[in-house]
Parts: C-alpha cells; structure tokens; sequence
C-alpha cells in the first residue's frame, strides 16, 4: 500500500499503464506523472512478478525526482540510481534494485552492459524525437528483449508534428511504422523555396496521427487537473529600447545572408543575436551592454511586488551576470541546497535557465512569482519551466510576466510559442 494517495486521474493512468505493455502518458507539467508511473511499476512488480524495471530521465530528474518520489508512492519496491562515475553506475546494477534510474546520457554505456530488464519507462519521451541519432541507436539495442515500453511526456508535438515519429517509434514500432521516410512521405508534403525543401503536413495528418497513437495513448485532460490549481496568470510586459543598433544589426544580417538557403540555414543564429540585443547587449566579439530597459523593469517589477519571493528566468549567461550584479543575493539553483530553501521561503530571488528548471524541480512552496527576461524558443521548455510553480501543491494564485522589447523578435518568438501550443492543444483534443 502506497505511502501517499492517488487522485483519481492519477489512479486511471496507473490503471492504463498497468494494463498495456506498449503506453504513452501524456499529461500537463505537475499533474503527477511520475507517481501514476512508480503505483503501476509497483503492482506489476508484486502483483504480477515482473521484473527489472529500468527508468531513463533527464539528470537532475533521474537524481532528484524518482528517488524521492518512489518512498511516496511505491514504498514495497527498491530503486537505486545509475548515475555519476562509472563504478558508481556499475555499483547501482549490481545492487539488484527493483527499479535502476539512469539519465540519457548514459545510455550508449548502458547499452554495453551485461543486464538485462523487463520494462522501461522513458521520462520526458520528447528526448527522443530524433531516430538518427546516437542516443536513439543506443536504446533500440537496449529494447531488444523488453517487452513493456512506457513512454511519459507532457506534449508530442512541443515543435511540430514530425516529432511524434521517433516517440512512437521507440514504444511501439507498430504505432507509426519503422521508416521515418515512410511516414514523412504518408503525412507531410515536400516543398522547395529558393532551393531549401521544407516539409509541411498534409491537411488533416496531425488528426490521422493523433487517432494511430490514441489506443496506445492515455491522455490527461487538461480540465481535469488544472481544476485542482490555483489560477494562473499570464503577463505579457512590453518595453521599448532604442532601436538605432537593433536595425542596423539586421540590415548587416541581410547584407551577409543575402539569398532564402543561407538566411534558413543561419536561422538559429540571426536569431539568437537579436534576442540577445533584444535583452539589451550583444557580443563584439565580447559582450557590450547597449540597454538596461528589461532590468530597470524587473527592478520596477520587484518593487511593485513589494520584493515577493520571485524565480527570474533568463537564456543568456551575460542576463545572468547582471543578474547577479544587480542582485548580490540572488539564488541559482546550482547553489548547494538552493532548491530546499527556496520551497522553505528563505530564497528571495531565484536565477533558472529553461534548460535546468525544465525538468523535475518542485518549486511551487517557495513563491508564486517568475519573470521571463527572455524566452526559449521550445514550448515544451517553456511550459516545463512555468510548471515548476504551477503545479500541484501550490496554494496561491501565480504570476508569470513575460518582458518583450516591442518591434524586435521577442514578439516573434512569443508569437511562435502560441503557434505550438496552438498544434499541442489540437493533439490533445484528437486523443481524448
């Protein structure tokens, strides 16, 4: 008997999970996704004398989250975690835990390991979108002799459509087929602009793909969880800059990408400089500070908060250099237990990037304020990074701003992340 309750939904996907070898879970960030998956793990090792289990998570998830969480919720089971120096890793297989957690990273190691499990439980599934990749090749030689594939995330489709093929395809190869090809031919069609293809779905596929995956799929539907939060409150803050440099940082971009392949091709990072003018400095080659405007907002912010507890999340190194120029006391959440104290309250301020906060951190007893100084370009960071305080355990209302400097890509950005969750919410409705 499990040391804590399940809510009722949580109960249903256990269930689900339970019952099907081959299973996807896709649910909002927080609604308990991993304490579903520990319950069902639990009941298939005692009930059903399943064996091994092996659980791949993103690090900090893999380190801080399922240990913790497996006390709670599958307490008659033993889990010991895969990570860190290779003896310590090799220590953790030899163990003979119930239940072996290890981070993405490990895998082409573990792969030419001599264990073998029963089940797999992959944690934050969208971490393997890419079928050509090593990561990829390292786990379909794992998956071999397992059976029971289980697949957690919170949106197939974080940046398109096209990402639900390497999904579906490491739980269940019959779900999409096997060629990657195959299906881009069957659900995309193939244009060609200035000499650049650029695939786009067929009219109606994102539907077709939604109803191939759906018997395979349990799906957490918004209204049911979201029922059980405080409201949360979106912001968005515009700012001005002086924009003499900005215009002429893209008219040079123009000048050195003068043709439709090169500008594609260098999308990423004519993009990058301008958000980060868009912050206010730019690297020449070292950086230089051009406009203070989003700090003097989030110093007007603060005040107006009356200096609430806040998670400020920024994308750049130098945002975070000023971060800490401007705040001595600001917290990281790589400072040695940042994350106990922040949820105890004693963490004013507290600095996270996408990447870090992303996954697995629970914030949401140490305040109910975040500023986005900038934005990742993923929606899927940006939601994951929204639910750390936003989720299930918090008592209060949340605030979340968004500073944008007006007429620059911030505005395009934010405009694409609602595009995405645009497609994500049509997934959702397509496999309730």
């Amino acid at each position: 008997m499990a040391a804590f309750t399940l809510r009722p939904y949580q109960e249903e996907a256990a269930d689900f999970l339970f019952e099907h070898d081959r299973a996807m879970m896709l649910a909002p960030v927080g609604a308990g996704k991993t304490a579903a998956t520990l319950a069902a793990m639990q009941d298939l090792i005692v009930r059903e004398g399943v064996g091994r289990f092996l659980v791949v998570a993103p690090l900090r998830v893999a380190t801080k989250v399922w240990p913790v969480e497996q006390i709670k919720w599958a307490p008659n089971i033993t889990l010991d975690v895969a990570c860190g120096t290779p003896k310590e890793r090799k220590a953790a297989l030899d163990s003979g835990a119930d239940v072996i957690v290890t981070n993405y990273d490990n895998l082409q190691w573990l792969a030419d390991q001599e264990f073998a499990f029963d089940a797999v439980v992959f944690d934050e599934l969208t971490k393997l979108k890419n079928p050509s990749g090593k990561r990829f090749k390292a786990i379909e030689k794992l998956l071999k002799p397992i059976n029971i594939r289980w697949g957690l995330t919170g949106s197939f489709t974080s940046n398109g459509l096209e990402d639900v093929f390497g999904q579906c395809k490491i739980v269940d190869q019959k779900l999409l087929g096997r060629s990657k090809g195959a299906f881009m031919q069957q659900y995309f069609l193939l244009s060609t602009y200035g000499g650049y293809d650029e695939w786009s779905p067929r009219p109606g596929a994102l539907e077709l793909v939604m109803q191939r995956i759906k018997p395979a799929t349990y799906v957490l539907e918004p209204g049911v969880y979201t029922d059980t939060l405080p409201p949360l409150h979106t912001v968005e803050l515009r700012v001005e800059m002086e924009m003499r440099e900005y215009e002429t940082m893209k008219k040079n971009f123009v000048l050195e990408f003068p043709d439709a392949v090169a500008i594609a091709q260098n999308a990423a990072v004519v993009t990058q400089k301008l958000q980060q003018m868009a912050s206010g400095f730019i690297y020449t080659p070292t950086p230089r500070w051009l406009s203070s405007h989003k700090f003097d907002t989030l110093d007007d912010l603060l005040e107006e908060n009356q200096h609430a507890n806040t998670i400020v999340v920024y994308n750049y190194k130098e945002e975070l250099a000023e971060l800490k120029r401007r705040y001595p006391h600001i917290t990281t959440v790589d400072d040695v237990d940042s994350i106990e104290r922040w949820n105890a309250g004693s963490v004013p301020l507290l600095a996270v990037h996408p990447k870090s906060a992303g996954h697995g951190l629970n914030l949401q007893h140490g305040g109910r304020h975040m500023v986005f100084l900038s934005l990742p370009w993923s929606l899927e960071l940006y939601e994951q990074t929204v639910g750390r305080l936003h989720r299930s355990g918090q008592r209060h209302d949340v605030w979340c701003y968004v500073l944008m400097t007006e007429k620059t890509v911030d505005e395009r950005i934010w405009a694409a992340l609602h595009n995405k969750r645009a497609i994500s919410n049509v997934a959702m409705e397509e496999l309730k």
